[in-house]
Formats: structure tokens, C-alpha cells, sequence
């Protein structure tokens, strides 16, 4: 989907930027230029940076736990990892 028409970005270029390390506006202003003409996408933009950063966290979260209770198994059955 385009999220923003005046400077052809779309839902995935916004999700790539958060995935490189992008977490304000200001810095997908400065990598996008999303919100640079009209300002109209401002809004939607921000919301899938938003909601995109809150799942790469939860993802993150969600895999040390995965990982520690890996360690943990190892390490009840002898083996430690």
C-alpha cells in the first residue's frame, strides 16, 4: 500500500526503515521524506512505524524467552548449553 503519494512510499519502505534501526518520524522524515509535501500520510506513517517497532520488540522479547527456556531444558536433562 502507498502511505505516502507525493514521495512514493510505501507500507514496506516504512517497514524496512524501522527494521534498519528507524524508531521517530523525524529520522523516516529524513531517510523517506514521508511527510515532506503535503504532510497528509504524517499520520498513517506514524502508526505503522509505531505498530511495526511494537512487534519487532514483542518478537525480540519472545525469542530470549524461547531462548532461556532452551537453556533451561539443556540444562535439567545435564546438558548445558
Amino acid at each position: 500500500m502507498i502511505v505516502c503519494v507525493c514521495n512514493n512510499v510505501s507500507e514496506s519502505k516504512i517497514q524496512l526503515a524501522a527494521e534498519a534501526g528507524v524508531r521517530t518520524m523525524a529520522e523516516l522524515r529524513m531517510q523517506l521524506d514521508v511527510g515532506t509535501c503535503c504532510g497528509k500520510c504524517a499520520g498513517c506513517a506514524r502508526k505503522i512505524l509505531r505498530e511495526h517497532c511494537e512487534n519487532q520488540e514483542a518478537q525480540s522479547k519472545t525469542h530470549g524467552v524461547h531462548l532461556l527456556l532452551h537453556k533451561i531444558q539443556f540444562h535439567n536433562e545435564g546438558v548445558h548449553a
